[in-house]
């Protein structure tokens, strides 16, 4: 079963919107979330582009992402 990484933090409505969208198509367990704010590396790396999701193999979705989009990049 793949796991798939939620860059976000909190407070930030399209965070909130990609785990919704997340959480439809993928079980608890495969959802990774990670809160850019607890490391500074993730802060330079994503703070303008959050939320993004990324797999396995590194390749990242960033937002903006519908459900088809989303599926798409979980298959």
């Amino acid at each position: 079963m793949d796991k798939f990484t939620l860059y976000h933090t909190e407070g930030c409505h399209l965070c909130e919107q990609a785990f919704e969208l997340l959480n439809a198509q993928l079980q608890s367990e495969q959802i990774i979330l990670r809160d850019i704010v607890e490391e500074p590396e993730l802060i330079e790396k994503y703070q303008f582009i959050i939320p993004v999701v990324a797999n396995k193999n590194n390749q990242e979705l960033g937002w903006p992402f519908d459900e088809q989009t989303l599926k798409e990049f979980i298959n």
